[in-house]
């Protein structure tokens, strides 16, 4: 159950490098402190993976097209649902926004039974409906603010389709490059999609909004600790999905919810509803009942 232990570790480093990357949005911008994630967490994974090398002499890689295919999708798609993420946070609040986050599995699963044809038990069905239910009443524009709810509530799903993209990208690229050594090819993979992702995104800031990153370079510190946060969580996230199928893994990542909760209300002085926690309750409960199903 190694792939528990690396999930469960995965969650908290993940809502700390949120929210350093969403200090850091006033200044760089949701598309700079994106950035940040990849191009100074970059330095790290290639530690990790060096280490892994060392570690794993007898791995045998198959850099596969299937392999160059599933880490660039999942890359692609990771960073605009990290974008997607920190706008839905300006919106709707740190802890909300992660919770539309979770929406990736209950997405993933009726994305796959309609494009790929999977078959759904019908407790999996229960969750999606419970997880619906949960995500209705946590996106319910409030009357004073309707435009911003429903950008919100909008932005949020947005981030969730495309980190349910991104987990199955990622794991069928860890499956390809080298099955026999999961970790050695989560880390591999890391390194690669991080790299893609510094390229791609810095270059195309460069182009448009230059002034984004030298706000990143000025805010070299927070830069620096949200990139070894994220480092750290993306590892911790790519070998989990090496062992086990992003269902349970993101069954088991729904304790990041109340982890962000937490954080929400002590950093940023946010206060839930009670319709925040009921939708945001419902939507992690149908998350779990999607996975186990």
């Amino acid at each position: 159950m190694l792939w528990i232990l690396l999930t469960a570790a995965a969650a908290p480093l993940q809502v700390a490098r949120n929210a350093l990357q969403r200090g850091l949005v006033g200044e760089a911008g949701p598309w700079g402190a994106t950035l940040v994630r990849f191009l100074f967490g970059l330095p790290f994974s290639i530690g990790l993976f060096a280490l892994a090398v060392l570690l794993t002499p007898d791995a045998q890689p198959d850099p596969s097209l299937r392999f160059l295919a599933g880490v660039s999708v999942g890359a692609v798609a990771q960073v605009a649902a990290t974008g997607f993420l920190l706008l839905a946070m300006g919106r709707s609040g740190f802890a909300v926004a992660t919770v539309f986050q979770q929406s990736s599995l209950p997405l993933g699963a009726v994305l796959g039974w309609i494009a790929l044809g999977d078959r759904l038990s019908a407790g999996a069905w229960t969750g999606v409906f419970v997880a619906t239910a949960g995500l209705l009443v946590l996106s319910w524009p409030r009357r004073e603010d309707l435009r911003g709810s429903v950008a919100g509530a909008a932005l949020g799903l947005a981030s969730g389709a495309a980190f349910a993209v991104a987990l199955n990208g990622y794991r069928q690229s860890g499956l390809a490059l080298e099955p026999a050594h999961p970790i050695y090819a989560a880390l591999a993979g890391l390194v690669v999609a991080q790299g893609l992702q510094s390229l791609l995104l810095g270059g195309a800031l460069a182009v448009t909004q230059p002034q984004a990153l030298r706000a990143v370079r000025e805010s070299w510190k927070a830069s620096l600790g949200a990139g070894a946060f994220g480092s750290a969580a993306s590892a911790c996230w790519f070998a989990a999905l090496a062992l086990a199928p992003a269902a349970p893994v993101r069954a088991v990542g729904v304790i990041e919810a109340p982890i962000a909760a937490a954080v929400g209300r002590r950093l940023f002085r946010e206060r839930l509803s009670a319709r925040q926690w009921i939708g945001g309750v419902l939507t992690s409960l149908g998350v779990v009942l999607t996975a186990l199903g």
